[in-house]
């Protein structure tokens, strides 16, 4: 008999990537289709378009008969704060109105203003990101379509619902943004009573990797699957990416250095950040899993020095630790693990080149520390290991940086994409019965750092430096 499989899809702004996983995490093989990105399709996209995209995918990648019947369970990741209004039929009486569509900042302020006179537990700080302004934008916007709404969904709901014919649920983790109250798993009054929504409207709210419901005999069939396979609900794609990064236990975090810097971890205890730098998803096992992101990251390696980055990485090996201070934040204002609308990036001067890159790996650096020194501050928890991925974990010198400043074990993994983390929640929710064990069983670890202990010590006392310039310069407080 074959051993089981699990299908993972990620429905992102420029694709669709679908991959499938064995029950020892091997990724025996993955499909992908691409969207053109423009300004129109940062605002709205079609869901249609995505499930034929996501067909297309599943039969690319499920071809042969052994595989497919193998297939135990799949589900979703998707972008958080994409929302479809559905009609009674479940179609779209409009395309998908992204994340990124920034029209409805004014309704975002109104949102924010009803949770905060209402001393809501829930989500309080929207943004024009957040799914409940934009629900709101489109009640605005279009009140003819107004009288046709069924429900309001998520992008993920909408793939899921696709694939088991049930678009009534969510999870905890598309839902945050849209208002829910993950402390009281409950949606807030002040939805129904101070803004124009109604009750019906919203969908049953569920923790990832719930099973769901099994595939429809339709998608069975078209796909030549077995009717048992079971859909679980699914994730937003950064939370998901934490799943395939093996950060899943309590005192685990993830750091993917992309564009921007993302941490993501778990805690036994919500974080209460009163200034906002940090938010917190509802982790599938009870805990929570806080996160905050950086205007700070990897942008700044492409931007002045290019891509082609393997005799630089070489070259500025030789002059680590630096003791220089270079903060390579590329525009104005900071958001985490500070808020300083003033911050400006600052750099030392006459050095080489090589010398200012290493120098921009270590700061990137003492960001990432001082994120987790926020993080034990506010949750009085201990960080015991961090996991990695992006661009900026592709650098096995950066990598040895970053665990010398954190004097912490560093861990790449092999397979770190949102589809990964939605065939771990599948593997969650059908075979291993947590997602911690499922985390545990199918992520595989590509590489381990550990501290070098002469440039921890060095670090040490560079990073207080580095803490007392920003304090310095206003944008932290005096430590």
């Amino acid at each position: 008999m074959n051993e089981p499989c699990f299908l993972g899809i990620d429905i992102g702004t420029q694709g669709v990537r679908a991959v499938l996983l064995d029950v020892k995490g091997n990724q025996s093989g993955s499909a992908e289709k691409t969207f053109p990105l423009n300004d129109r399709s940062r605002e709205e996209q079609s869901p249609q378009e995505w499930w034929t995209a996501c067909q297309e995918c599943l039969q690319g990648l499920l071809t042969g008969a052994q595989q497919r019947m193998a297939v135990q369970a799949i589900s979703v990741t998707s972008t958080s704060g994409t929302i479809i209004p559905l009609d009674t039929e479940n179609e779209p009486l409009h395309p998908a109105i992204m994340y990124s569509d920034s029209r409805s900042a004014a309704e975002a302020v109104l949102c924010s203003e009803a949770a905060r006179e209402a001393q809501t537990t829930g989500y309080a700080a929207f943004n024009a990101s957040c799914g409940l302004p934009k629900m709101y934008w489109f009640l605005n916007r279009y009140p003819e379509k107004a009288a046709k709404i069924s429900r309001f969904i998520h992008a993920t709901d909408f793939i899921i619902g696709k694939l088991s014919g049930n678009y009534t649920i969510t999870d905890y983790t598309n839902a945050l943004k849209s208002g829910y109250d993950v402390r009281n798993d409950n949606w807030p009054g002040y939805i129904f009573e101070q803004l124009p929504f109604k009750k019906k409207w919203f969908p049953q709210v569920v923790p990832s990797g719930t099973v769901i419901g099994n595939i429809t005999a339709e998608m069975a069939t078209l796909l030549g699957l077995p009717a048992s396979v079971q859909v679980v609900a699914g994730m937003t794609d950064g939370c998901a990416a934490q799943m395939a990064s093996g950060a899943v236990k309590v005192g685990d975090w993830n750091t993917t250095i992309g564009t921007t810097l993302v941490v993501k971890g778990v805690t036994k205890k919500e974080i209460n950040d009163p200034e906002g730098r940090l938010y917190c998803h509802r982790h599938p096992e009870g805990y929570w899993m806080p996160g905050g992101a950086s205007n700070t990251g990897g942008d700044w390696v492409t931007r002045e020095f290019g891509t082609d980055l393997s005799a630089l990485n070489r070259e500025a090996a030789n002059y680590i630790p630096t003791r220089h201070f270079f903060y390579p934040l590329q525009q104005n204002g900071e958001r985490f693990p500070f808020i300083a609308p003033q911050a400006r990036g600052f750099r030392p001067e006459n050095i080489s080149g090589a010398a200012l890159f290493a120098a921009g790996m270590e700061g990137v650096a003492y960001v990432e520390r001082c994120a987790y020194e926020l993080i034990k501050q506010l949750s009085g928890e201990a960080v015991t290991a961090v996991y990695t991925a992006g661009g900026g974990s592709n650098s096995d010198i950066w990598l040895k940086i970053r665990s010398s400043v954190l004097n912490l074990p560093v861990y790449k993994m092999k397979y770190v994409t949102g589809a990964v983390g939605a065939a771990i929640l599948a593997a969650a929710g059908t075979h291993f019965g947590s997602v911690s064990a499922a985390a545990t069983a199918l992520t595989q670890i590509e590489k381990e750092v550990h501290p070098d202990k002469e440039w921890a010590a060095i670090y040490e006392q560079d990073y207080g430096k580095f803490i007392d310039i920003l304090a310095q310069k206003g944008y932290i407080k005096q430590q």
